[in-house]
């Protein structure tokens, strides 16, 4: 992308926004963990037995994040493109892990599988199609561009597929006997099933579509401020955000499509009778 100078400067000329990111000292980083305290208060006080996940979820997502600070600090000063490669395979089979553990119903072996390719066929393509055209880096796996991007395109298509897979599952099952009663009648499983495929789709793109509607008015969303904060030009993080956005709106939709379109089939036996 072509470099642009900073648009804002103070009366000297000098650019108010290459000031430099602050440094929170220990004793202030240490000071937001107030919030959880909070939070535990709250739920004691209403009697809401929460506590042992709120410690929990917070020390883990310390730990985790401090390691991944220290094995990004590193990837970025060593860039490989297989240590790149190894990133986005471990992000993707966490991300199948973690589909496989929020889906509230019981899925067969193909219905995983097809799942976990889904996943793989929207993120990948999405991925590469946004590195190569959209913000044409060089060398392809640069780290400091590839790594954050895949992570926000891995996870909102883990999220999407979740939510698509559930929403599917969960409209067959509730409404078996109006599907059966389709198919008792002549139709197709892919005509009795189309409303709760459709339903699963809908679903699945909603969260993103939300964050569009509200984003820059209702609120800021989190790589433009971070963005901003280490005195980036509003203009170009505003790039970037779109970007990004459209990255992800095609990665969710080509992930939940590619699931349907392969997986509707298996909810369906050979004589054409609902199987879930």
């Amino acid at each position: 992308m072509v470099k642009r100078s900073l648009p804002y400067q103070n009366k000297e000329g000098e650019s108010i926004l290459d000031k430099g990111i602050i440094d929170i000292e220990l004793w202030r980083f240490i000071a937001a963990y107030v919030f959880v305290l909070l939070l535990l208060f709250i739920v004691k006080w209403r009697g809401i037995s929460r506590e042992k996940q709120i410690i929990l979820a917070s020390f883990r997502m310390t730990i985790q994040l401090i390691m991944a600070g220290y094995i990004l600090t590193y990837i970025f000063d060593h860039p490989s493109p297989w240590l790149t490669i190894g990133i986005i395979v471990i992000m993707e089979a966490f991300a199948v892990r973690n589909i496989f553990k929020q889906v509230k119903y019981e899925m067969d072996k193909k219905l995983k599988g097809i799942a976990a390719l889904s996943l793989l066929i929207g993120t990948l393509i999405s991925l590469f199609y946004f590195n190569m055209v959209v913000i044409h880096f060089s060398p392809w796996y640069e780290p400091r561009y590839f790594i954050p991007i895949a992570g926000m395109i891995v996870g909102n298509s883990m999220t999407g597929i979740t939510l698509g897979i559930n929403t599917l599952l969960g409209g067959l099952k509730d409404q078996r006997e109006k599907v059966e009663g389709a198919l008792m009648l002549g139709a197709t499983p892919k005509a009795a099933s189309k409303k709760y495929v459709d339903n699963a789709f809908d679903a699945a793109i909603l969260p993103t579509l939300n964050n569009m509607l509200g984003m820059g008015i209702i609120f800021l969303p989190g790589m433009m401020t971070g963005q901003i904060l280490s005195g980036i030009s509003p203009l170009v993080a505003i790039e970037y955000q779109i970007a990004i956005l459209l990255g992800i709106v095609g990665s969710v939709a080509l992930t939940v499509i590619s699931f349907i379109l392969m997986g509707y089939k298996q909810l369906f036996t050979r004589d054409a009778q609902l199987n879930v």
